[in-house]
């Protein structure tokens, strides 16, 4: 059984490269839509886009910002607002004693009192050059002036238009934006604002706390429209004494024009890091998806295909995961190609070697029974038994040959000593009553005594080995030696199993492992080897990640003195 980590990239690669047809597979692949929009194509895009998006979101709610920008709205309302209460306190209050009659002159008994018409003037002035609303109220809670009043009582008002070269307000974007955050933007718990026509004090909270407590006071309001107004109001002094409220107002259309502004920054850098980060999303998608895609397309081809007119493209070059996953199956289907090559052959030479003996039993049953003579008869029926001994024998190594490939796929290999193993084999051999019959010899070389261990199964190293004594035996003269050689070689364990026969034709070192290859000595009866024992030892010793051949002995003057298979496997 082969562990994943006995398969090396580079033995893959080697392979792949080497492997006939590197064609690519067939042009008709799934439609490019379905490649780009693939389910791991849109995994991408959504691992990739939550960061940025939540990163996006997190900051166009920019509260702390927007408070920022509302109190540095409320100290500049409150600076111009004190400015303009200061100028009126100075410029538009008299003084009026108990009778009512003002006087010019300072008396702590008298009352101040602020003169509307010199208060509106100012207040016009000073409002202009801030651009914001003023209303003054006088001691009582009556509102005296009103910046955006004119005429008598009050009967005409004033409303400021957007400027003609603010073109942000209108535009899409702006629009977009407003039916999106705009919506939303605001605190909805914000008290609502309600513009009076003939206001008095009482209608602001704010007003009425300076006109008690004599300190400037900041209030937020929502209009209908969902806009903010901001208003401060700041009493009006002459010498400590109290002698009416400013409140000054302003929408907080500088405060959305920033937030705005900022927003709109944001999101630009978005779209720009929305777009690298989808174009990234693809580019990833197209080297992983696509490839992926195509090499599971490919699949499917050899999988359907009933010729090699498919094959899995070569992605190898990529040296990535997709470039092993790309050798791994051009590997895997190489090895499938020639598993199938080696069935086909296996049940060509299988179904060859099985009509042998039956058109030989046929014969012999045909000719029994017209043949009179009873000797003639006992050599047919011999001839017959030998060939329903030889199909048995053919039979039972076939099926073992089959099951060998399997049984070492599912099997659990464990770490086994080989040197217990062959000197048990070289006991029943030499244990053999025959007086002519070889003996066997062990020849250890271990140097530091490291005992010789193996990666694999023991009863199939025990049928290689017995396989490898066996085929010396038959080729063995009588009364030869058989020599078992077991030793360290680097990092390897090598067994090698010496004869003292006629040694392997020249050119059939490689021949001798095929199936049902046989080269038997003379006078031994046909039929009682298959030409399977090399070949099953040798598919046994290579999925024991090892190695098998064959050599002839040369001897000193060049003559052959026998033959010597070695075989190697990694020490545990």
């Amino acid at each position: 059984m082969r562990n994943e980590s006995d398969f090396r990239l580079d033995d893959l690669r080697l392979r792949s490269s080497t492997a006939p047809g590197g064609g690519h597979a067939d042009p008709e692949e799934p439609s490019r839509l379905r490649q780009v929009f693939s389910p791991l194509t849109l995994r991408f895009l959504a691992v990739n886009l939550t960061a940025p998006v939540l990163l996006v979101l997190g900051l166009l709610f920019l509260d702390q910002y927007e408070d920022t920008l509302i109190a540095a709205e409320l100290e500049s309302l409150r600076t111009h607002g004190a400015l303009m209460a200061a100028a009126i306190g100075e410029g538009a209050v008299s003084l009026e004693n108990e009778n009512g009659e003002i006087s010019l002159f300072t008396n702590s008994a008298a009352l101040r009192v602020l003169q509307p018409e010199q208060a509106r003037q100012m207040l016009r002035r000073l409002s202009g050059l801030a651009e914001i609303r003023a209303q003054l109220f006088d001691r009582n809670g009556e509102m005296l002036a009103d910046t955006r009043s004119f005429g008598p009582g009050g009967a005409v008002q004033v409303i400021d238009l957007p400027s003609l070269n603010d073109k942000t307000d209108t535009g899409l974007f702006r629009r977009l934006y407003d039916r999106t955050f705009g919506r939303y933007a605001y605190d909805r718990s914000l008290e609502p604002y309600v513009d009076h026509n003939a206001a008095v004090a009482g209608d602001y909270k704010e007003v009425m706390r300076s006109l008690e407590t004599g300190d400037s006071q900041s209030t937020v309001r929502l209009r209908a429209d969902r806009q903010r107004v901001l208003s401060v109001s700041i009493p009006v002094q002459y010498y400590k004494q109290v002698a009416g409220a400013l409140l000054v107002t302003r929408d907080g259309r500088n405060i959305d024009r920033r937030l705005f502004a900022v927003r709109g920054s944001i999101l630009g850098m978005f779209a720009w890091v929305l777009a690298l980060t989808v174009l990234t999303s693809l580019y990833l998608a197209g080297t992983v998806a696509r490839p992926i895609r195509r090499l599971a397309f490919a699949a499917m081809q050899v999988r359907q295909a009933k010729s090699r007119r498919y094959t899995i493209p070569d992605m190898t070059k990529r040296s990535d995961e997709i470039g092993e996953l790309s050798a791994a199956l051009r590997d895997m289907t190489e090895s499938l190609w020639r598993r199938l090559d080696a069935i086909e052959h296996f049940a060509a030479d299988v179904a060859h070697e099985i009509k042998n003996p039956l058109t030989s039993l046929r014969s012999a049953v045909e000719t029994v029974a017209r043949v009179k003579d009873r000797e003639q008869q006992k050599k047919l029926m011999s001839i017959i038994m030998d060939d329903v001994m030889r199909l048995d024998r053919l039979i039972s190594e076939i099926s073992d040959a089959s099951r060998l490939d399997a049984e070492l796929s599912r099997a659990e290999m464990s770490v086994v000593q080989v040197q217990p193993l062959i000197h048990a084999l070289a006991e029943v051999q030499n244990a053999n009553d025959n007086p002519e019959a070889p003996r066997v010899r062990i020849v250890e070389d271990l140097g530091d005594k490291v005992p010789l261990t193996v990666f694999g199964l023991e009863s199939r190293l025990g049928q290689v080995f017995r396989n490898l004594i066996g085929n010396a035996v038959s080729f063995s003269p009588p009364r030869g030696e058989i020599t078992i050689r077991a030793a360290h070689e680097g990092r390897f364990v090598v067994i090698a199993v010496e004869d003292q026969g006629p040694g392997i034709p020249s050119g059939k070192e490689d021949a001798i492992f095929n199936r049902f290859y046989s080269e038997r000595p003379e006078g031994e009866k046909f039929g009682t080897h298959s030409g399977l024992g090399l070949s099953i030892s040798k598919q046994i010793v290579e999925a024991h990640r090892g190695v098998i051949y064959a050599e002839n002995i040369i001897a000193e003057d060049g003559s052959v003195r026998g033959a010597r298979f070695i075989a190697k496997f990694l020490s545990a």
